[in-house]
């Protein structure tokens, strides 16, 4: 039987864009300076460690909730709630400034109430973007939708800085406020569609429990969607180990003034990775983009390791950022076409705990398995000086070089072993399009029909 018809275009696509680029940047700045207050405050780098990992798990744990509620209700609405939740969440830390009254466990709390939240925020605008871009232009969407995050990477440091001497922490709260309000006004200018039904639906109705553990069911029936989702978690492991250490590597042979600059570059190459993959959209065959960018990143990882010499460290930051939209936006749009509309809240917010379940235990041992493992083994007289210290040197620093350059090996292996399973390799023709198709002579904006199911 036909379904309802669903309204498709890139123009409502750009205005929530826009929104979400503007309070992504505020999100920026205020993370930075929160991040500056926590260390000032505290003077731990434990503490100050642990606001990433209470934004990290919680939002995990409540994720497949989140998704069954958001294939239940109003996308659109769920992210207006989000985004205000987050509103109200900068504006209580902006008045425990203003009174002075602001302590670090009012940090930890604020962060993972803001954890929650994104939690359903997320899945509810991955899961909308397919329902208003067409098919040919997801990857360029993706590739737009990746650009907040790299422009926020270069400016918010040095804007964040700025903005402290100027107005101080609490002005730059009140800024972040506005952005969330200006996100909000953007998505109360737009209509998101609801899905339209599909033959998973039906095996996905019962208790709100039920439909939130139907994402993993999903996932089990289709092998090659699994094993996507296995092969990300792996590298969300290598990556995040990486991403925590990159300051410490940095700093054993040089400046924070060095290392403000290797970012800046590296959120250089981000933005221009994100711009080639809105201007290109990936290759026909997604996966290969995937698989392909992810074994270069895990090469620039390797590399950045073999030397401690600064000009390595900006080219491949640049070279591993440069990567990371391209496989982020080919992923997020097979995603988005191999999974039916309507229960995409479900199974991206599984997607996202398990593949997002390895990062906190990543930021937990990551300073240990360099501090006790991997740094007194390239310490002068350590037990691979003579080998392997030989080649990549010894010394501060030259242990996390050898951890980067086997977590860099491990995710070209891994990129790898996805290209040799059939169900991954073969996944953008073995599984069929589940998106809506527009007949030969309607053009991308139009109203087009769901297929019959």
């Amino acid at each position: 039987m036909p379904q309802p018809t669903v309204a498709r275009g890139m123009r409502t696509f750009v205005i929530i864009w826009i929104g979400q680029l503007v309070s992504i940047l505020g999100s920026s700045l205020s993370s930075f300076a929160l991040g500056v207050w926590v260390y000032q405050r505290s003077g731990s780098v434990t503490q100050f460690a642990l606001v990433s990992f209470f934004f990290a798990l919680p939002g995990l744990l409540v994720a497949p909730l989140a998704g069954a509620i958001v294939d239940r209700a109003d996308r659109r609405r769920i992210m207006i709630l989000s985004d205000t939740g987050s509103a109200l969440l900068t504006l209580l830390i902006a008045l425990l400034l203003l009174a002075g009254r602001l302590e670090v466990w009012h940090i930890y709390l604020t962060t993972i109430a803001a954890s929650i939240i994104l939690a359903f925020q997320g899945p509810a605008h991955a899961a909308s973007t397919p329902l208003i871009v067409p098919e040919e232009q997801l990857g360029r969407a993706n590739g737009m939708a990746q650009i907040g995050g790299a422009a926020s990477q270069i400016a918010a440091p040095v804007l964040a800085g700025a903005l402290l001497a100027l107005i101080g922490i609490q002005g730059v709260f009140v800024i972040d406020f506005a952005t969330f309000l200006f996100a909000v006004t953007t998505l109360l200018l737009v209509r998101i569609p609801q899905p339209p039904a599909s033959a998973d639906t039906t095996g996905a109705r019962g208790s709100l429990l039920r439909e939130a553990a139907y994402g993993w069911t999903y996932l089990a029936a289709r092998p090659g969607l699994l094993g996507l989702l296995l092969l990300f978690a792996s590298a969300n492991f290598l990556l995040s180990t990486v991403v925590v250490l990159v300051t410490p590597l940095i700093l054993s042979v040089s400046s924070p003034v060095i290392l403000g600059t290797v970012l800046s570059v590296g959120g250089v190459g981000m933005l221009l990775g994100s711009i080639a993959m809105s201007v290109w959209g990936g290759p026909k065959r997604r996966v290969y983009g995937v698989l392909g960018f992810m074994f270069l990143g895990g090469l620039f990882i390797a590399l950045s390791g073999v030397r401690a010499w600064v000009p390595l460290f900006i080219a491949t930051a640049f070279g591993f950022l440069f990567t990371l939209p391209i496989a982020n936006g080919c992923t997020m749009s097979i995603w988005q076409t191999k999974v039916a509309p309507d229960v995409q809240g479900r199974v991206f917010a599984v997607s996202d705990m398990v593949g997002g379940f390895t990062r906190p235990i990543s930021f937990l041992i990551a300073g240990p398995l360099a501090d006790r493992v991997f740094e007194p083994l390239l310490a002068p007289g350590g037990a691979l000086a003579g080998s392997i210290g030989r080649l990549i040197g010894v010394g501060a620093g030259r242990g996390i070089g050898l951890l980067f350059i086997v977590m860099g090996t491990l995710l070209m292996l891994v990129s790898a072993a996805g290209y040799l399973y059939p169900r991954i390799k073969l996944l953008d023709t073995e599984l069929p399009n589940m998106l809506p198709v527009a007949s030969a002579d309607e053009q991308p904006g139009g109203v087009v029909s769901a297929p019959s199911m």
